[in-house]
């Protein structure tokens, strides 16, 4: 079953900068520290990084790098080194340095992200998918969706592994 990353506009009224979680929420019911703590030990018991982050950044133009990256065979690379820059280390994504940096951890060459930002190569490939993310009904980061079946929000291990074996194309898979 092959994978495609689909950018989700989480939050893109952020501005470049960035925000504290508290203005985030701001008049929300929601306990921060609370939820970092329950992302913490998630990401913990799954071996993921996770640091004390603090603030959000507007993540638009890693998307468009993460576009350019998958186009290049190196998606699943930059992912992995956009999360632990902005989950672990609590890195600006909006940042063309940090992103060209993160570029370079991925194994992709620095320069040709620059430019690949500089130019927006990739914007009408990220506006197409956030319109699919809104046509399909996906409110929530990670949501999954398998031919018609989706599965939307962070869901306990057990829940996702339920919706992958009832929603998998094809065969019966048998272990052994």
């Amino acid at each position: 079953m092959d994978v495609r990353w689909v950018a989700f506009p989480l939050h893109p009224e952020t501005p470049a900068e960035g925000m504290t979680l508290e203005a985030l929420f701001a008049g929300q019911p929601v306990d921060i520290p609370g939820m970092m703590a329950r992302l913490k030990a998630e990401a913990d018991r799954e071996g993921l990084p996770f640091g004390d982050r603090r603030r959000t950044y507007n993540s638009r133009l890693a998307q468009e790098l993460g576009h350019w990256a998958a186009s290049m065979g190196r998606g699943r690379a930059f992912h992995d080194a956009a999360f632990r820059a902005y989950f672990a280390d609590g890195r600006n994504l909006a940042e063309i340095p940090v992103l060209t940096a993160i570029a370079a951890d991925a194994g992709l060459e620095p320069e040709a992200a620059r430019a690949v930002l500089e130019a927006r190569t990739f914007r009408s490939s990220v506006d197409a998918d956030w319109a699919y993310a809104r046509r399909i009904g996906i409110r929530a980061v990670p949501s999954f969706k398998i031919g018609e079946a989706l599965l939307v929000g962070a869901r306990p291990y057990p829940e996702l592994e339920a919706f992958l074996l009832r929603s998998r194309p094809g065969p019966e898979l048998h272990g052994g």
